[in-house]
């Protein structure tokens, strides 16, 4: 078999074959990260991380991110090579998953995309086109002015009123892809969810096999109690603390993710420490619920029940099964 440089394709007797690629995804503490090393290692594979937040360095508790022991051997990428001051975008996180692709490959080893965050998976898989304008800013600039006047608020139901689809799917926190979404009607004409709706048409240059772990909403639930709890027994406000001293805050994107504002406003004395773990545990839940619904809109996704099967061992064995039948695997 004859590999094609810089492709995602093999050539084999003239025919194109998709060169392999597995995903593995679902709620925040559905238990992903310990199925995905029992994949990799029983198809030779490597982990590259789809969590917006295990990017960043000295922010571990908070974000759940793997050990080293946890990781038996299987190399990860994407985990730990951005400070926290620097800013993570879904075009970042295509540039540097798009070369840990290409670098498993020439490994010989199949990429399995782990985590969480639906709408990176997305845009990997069927490689859709979130370029930057690079050009004039100011349209940009004028939008993130009137937020600060108005606030994120009032920003989200602007939003609302020119693309309401575009607006179901982003928070109002969220206050950067607010920005972009009205930056880009702005500039186009046009609206961001009918764009991305568009690019989720196109075919995948993968051949891919998308499962998604799920397990029923009350134990699910707990699962995130239960986590947000050993969060804090770990240390969580220490290490939101030593962040705090480096003097990040809720200014960066960074420090906006679950787990570390709500800590934050409890060290700036606006919370108390119960009601920021509080907050924290009910906005992972509803973190979780979303999740989930992001997934079930997506295509060609295989849906795995721990409820239906507890083992994980059966779990992996289901798995590899089916990448059998796509010849992702022998």
């Amino acid at each position: 078999m004859k590999l094609k440089r810089n492709s995602n394709e093999l050539y084999k007797d003239g025919t194109i074959l998709k060169k392999p690629l597995i995903i593995l995804t679902g709620p925040t503490a559905v238990g992903k990260t310990a199925l995905s090393i029992k994949l990799a290692k029983a198809v030779n594979g490597e982990i590259i991380s789809a969590d917006s937040m295990q990017v960043y360095k000295y922010m571990d508790i908070g974000t759940a991110k793997i050990e080293k022991d946890e990781m038996q051997g299987v190399k990860h990428y994407l985990i730990d090579v951005l400070s926290p001051e620097e800013e993570f975008n879904i075009v970042k996180f295509q540039t540097l998953a798009k070369e840990a692709i290409e670098e498993i490959y020439a490994k010989e080893k199949i990429p399995i995309i782990v985590g969480g965050t639906g709408f990176y998976i997305q845009s990997l898989v069927y490689d859709i086109d979130f370029k930057e304008n690079d050009g004039d800013k100011t349209i940009r600039e004028s939008l993130e002015v009137e937020a600060d006047l108005i606030g994120p608020d009032a920003m989200h139901e602007k939003l609302k009123r020119i693309d309401p689809k575009a607006a179901e799917v982003i928070h109002p926190n969220n206050i950067k892809k607010v920005i972009r979404a009205l930056e880009f009607f702005k500039q186009t004409g046009e609206l961001i969810s009918l764009h991305n709706e568009e690019e989720r048409k196109k075919e995948s240059p993968y051949n891919f096999s998308y499962f998604v772990l799920n397990q029923s909403r009350d134990v699910l639930y707990e699962r995130i109690n239960r986590r947000i709890d050993k969060m804090v027994e770990m240390g969580l406000l220490k290490e939101v603390e030593f962040l705090k001293e480096k003097g990040y805050d809720k200014s960066l994107v960074s420090m906006q993710g679950l787990g570390y504002k709500e800590i934050l406003d409890y060290l700036d004395g606006s919370l108390t420490l119960e009601e920021a773990i509080y907050i924290l545990k009910r906005d992972t839940r509803h973190f979780a619920k979303r999740q989930v619904t992001w997934f079930k809109r997506e295509k060609e996704v295989i849906w795995l029940s721990k409820d239906e099967c507890p083992d994980e061992n059966a779990i992996l064995n289901e798995m590899l099964t089916i990448l059998k039948e796509k010849a992702i695997i022998r």
